[in-house]
């Protein structure tokens, strides 16, 4: 039996295949969801929905199609690049509005991230590295906030009248080239940026390396001028004492 599904398996990925193309991936999610849950449960969860509900049609709107949406997670798909990035912005800027009507601790505000890229198409469910590019520049990002690729950014920087911070070079979990990160900057940011130990450890070796040897240069800043002022000092105690006893001479 086992035999017969193991072959019945390996004849559909040579008969079926798998459908690939382009696509420009939006992934999303709820920024502080476990304290959300963890204090009102019932409440989070209706904010949720209506969150959710409101995202799905904007998305439906810029001509996207929305992927899965498990727990707070969301994920869609764009045929255009410049229409996922316009749907993020008014995805946030629609969120900040109904914020507004919410206690400051009830507040829900989600990071969007978004990549262009070669997904792999099965069931109406996407797969690749393009596709978790995604998901870790939607961690990149902060709450209110829109983080791109680069391969993006190339595309939608002359064509939407919006301003973009380069984030640098980052290394992400389980892709092997850095990817680059440009924030866009609408205004609805609601959280500083990165933590300094998250910034740390999203950082392209050459990164690692140039500010390791910053850091090292400031540390022999500091020890030359500790050794340059404890040296002064005692030349200045050794004259105190010749003073001292050329006078009781």
């Amino acid at each position: 039996m086992t035999q017969g599904l193991c072959y019945e398996t390996k004849r559909s990925q040579h008969t079926v295949g798998m459908e690939r193309r382009l696509a420009a991936i939006f992934s999303a999610d709820v920024q502080g969801y476990s304290r959300l849950m963890g204090e009102d449960e019932e409440s989070t969860i209706r904010t949720l929905t209506a969150y959710r509900s409101m995202m799905s049609r904007l998305i439906q709107e810029y001509r996207g199609r929305v992927v899965d949406a498990p727990g707070d997670n969301l994920l869609a798909e764009f045929v255009s690049v410049v229409d996922a990035v316009q749907c993020a912005v008014a995805v946030q800027r629609t969120l900040a509005a109904c914020n507004n009507d919410l206690p400051s601790h009830r507040r829900m505000t989600y990071r969007i991230g978004i990549n262009l890229g070669d997904v792999v198409v099965e069931q109406e469910q996407l797969y690749g590295d393009d596709v978790n590019i995604a998901a870790r520049l939607e961690r990149l990002a902060v709450g209110g906030g829109v983080c791109i690729s680069g391969t993006v950014y190339d595309k939608v920087m002359a064509k939407l009248d919006l301003d973009y911070v380069f984030l640098g070079e980052h290394i992400v979990k389980n892709i092997a080239r850095p990817v680059r990160v440009y924030r866009v900057a609408i205004g609805t940011e609601t959280t500083s940026p990165l933590p300094v130990r998250q910034w740390r450890e999203h950082l392209s070796p050459r990164q690692r390396l140039l500010w390791g040897a910053l850091a090292i240069l400031m540390l022999l800043a500091v020890a030359l001028l500790i050794w340059y002022g404890t040296g002064h000092s005692l030349e200045w105690r050794d004259a105190q004492l010749v003073a001292a006893a050329t006078a009781s001479a």
